[in-house]
């Protein structure tokens, strides 16, 4: 190729080879020879800056069309041009740099720039600091509780702010300061062939300020191991086995960054009488038979006081009976559910000589057949 390199050696791949396996042959280079990969390693970023340059002409097919043709050998190429012999003038270079402007579809190469912490495109990114850690705990309540909602204290134990710093991480009467390496912005950026990388900045670890006199207490993490004792407000209705999380409640993170949060799982205790399922909170509610077949009004208890409920004659075991919104508070305010009330007519077990006489009585003048369906 007259002395010119041989973009596809380069590469690995045939001349005949289709964008795919273009494509596919640079990622596997890129993540290779990646100065993120091999940090300090000259001969890789050598190397990537040259893969980075075969991929520039052969990713492009009026590129490739002309550097397959000879068209791209003709001039001398500055030094400046980044392409040995080729002239570039006309393919995005940027004079006296070795940076090209890469024209193809980004999209195609998204899973690269996730691999390297994300594309730069000169404008920088903005500073990220790693929050704290999240932590979560466990607490009981009461039925009662759980449907009126609750304010209970818990100690958790994880990173807090050091009391001698503030969570500054420098001693006291000290500041940190800003970051001469990226110069506050927490990030640094490098031009690697056709694309410019910006990653956290060595020097700071991404903060954007540096701590030239460490706090004693926290040796300059801004945090200290100690368990707090913090209260916590548990919502009105929550369930059995619900979960709350409480932002900024969780561990302290490292110096300027914000706290995690706090994850709350909550246990609700079994009611002596009531059920719950979903909105509606479930009571069985025992009757005698003469109750039961002649009808009655009896004082049943709800979770916000005791109502009158009207059993008419007849009532079957397992009759039910909806008593509008007196059930558990719905999510976001949006009222309450229902209680269902479901009649449990009860059997005596043990009869006096004088009920086992009216009973008999009873029998002898019931004229209707309940089993009689049964009969063919």
């Amino acid at each position: 190729m007259n002395g010119a390199k041989d973009y596809y050696r380069i590469l690995g791949v045939d001349k005949k080879a289709s964008e795919k396996e273009i494509k596919d042959a640079y990622r596997r280079l890129a993540r290779k020879y990646h100065p993120d990969t091999n940090p300090g390693d000259k001969s890789s970023e050598e190397k990537f800056k040259e893969i980075s340059e075969a991929y520039e002409v052969l990713s492009n097919p009026e590129k490739r069309k002309q550097y397959d043709s000879g068209m791209m050998f003709a001039g001398a190429g500055g030094a400046g041009s980044g392409f040995g012999p080729f002239d570039f003038s006309g393919f995005g270079a940027r004079p006296g740099s070795r940076t090209y402007t890469y024209t193809g579809d980004l999209g195609d190469l998204g899973d690269l720039f996730n691999l390297f912490g994300g594309l730069g495109a000169g404008t920088g990114r903005s500073r990220r600091t790693r929050k704290g850690n999240d932590l979560s705990t466990e607490v009981t309540i009461s039925f009662e509780e759980a449907l009126e909602g609750v304010t209970v204290p818990l100690t958790v134990s994880g990173k807090s702010v050091c009391p001698s710093c503030k969570g500054s991480g420098a001693k006291a009467g000290t500041l940190p300061k800003t970051c001469p390496t990226c110069n506050g912005r927490g990030t640094v950026s490098q031009n690697q062939g056709p694309f410019a990388f910006s990653r956290p900045c060595p020097a700071c670890g991404g903060r954007g300020t540096v701590i030239e006199e460490p706090c004693p207490t926290c040796r300059g993490m801004g945090a200290v191991e100690k368990p707090r004792n913090i209260k916590v407000k548990i919502p009105a209705g929550i369930k059995d086995g619900g979960k709350v999380r409480f932002p900024g409640k969780g561990e302290a993170g490292p110096p300027g960054s914000a706290p995690g949060d706090l994850l709350v799982k909550v246990h609700v205790r079994p009611h002596k009488f009531f059920r719950r399922k979903n909105g509606d909170i479930l009571l069985d509610l025992p009757l005698t038979f003469p109750e039961a077949a002649l009808g009655t009004s009896v004082e049943v208890p709800t979770v916000n006081g005791k109502v009158k409920l009207k059993i008419p004659a007849g009532t079957t075991d397992g009759r039910k009976f909806r008593l509008r919104g007196k059930g558990a508070p719905k999510p976001k305010g949006k009222g309450h559910g229902d209680m269902i009330v479901t009649a449990r007519v009860v059997v005596p077990k043990k009869l006096s000589a004088k009920e086992k006489e009216l009973i008999k009585k009873l029998q002898e003048l019931e004229k209707e057949n309940p089993r009689a369906f049964l009969q063919n």
